[in-house]
């Protein structure tokens, strides 16, 4: 079992960054996909990013292209997302994710609020 905790998240102004990140326990980190999802109040939880296991293959949702960036640290059993040009709309709790075929593990959350 993989056991995720998120970290990084806060209030920032609009326009600000934040990065965002989820440190990895209990299993091998490097054989899983990671991904970041994130739910904002009254909304499902949507995917935001994902990277694939030696990071050599990334996606994002296309209202974060060109703003977030997905990166891991293997050597550190540690994914980021790093949020730049952050709008109001991306405030949400973000979730850390990992995924090998069928399980799927997932962290408590760390709450983002992009506010003046």
């Amino acid at each position: 079992q993989v056991q995720l905790v998120e970290s990084g998240g806060g209030l920032v102004q609009p326009g600000g960054s934040l990065r965002l990140s989820c440190a990895a326990s209990g299993s091998i980190f490097s054989i899983y996909a990671m991904g970041w999802y994130r739910q904002a109040p009254g909304k499902q939880r949507e995917l935001v990013a994902i990277i694939s296991s030696t990071g050599g293959s990334t996606n994002y949702a296309d209202s974060v292209k060109g703003r977030f960036t997905i990166s891991r640290d293997n050597a550190k059993n540690t994914v980021y997302l790093q949020m730049n040009s952050l709008k109001p709309e991306d405030t949400a709790v973000y979730y850390c994710n990992a995924r090998l075929g069928p399980m799927d593990y997932w962290g408590k959350g760390t709450l983002v609020t992009v506010s003046s």
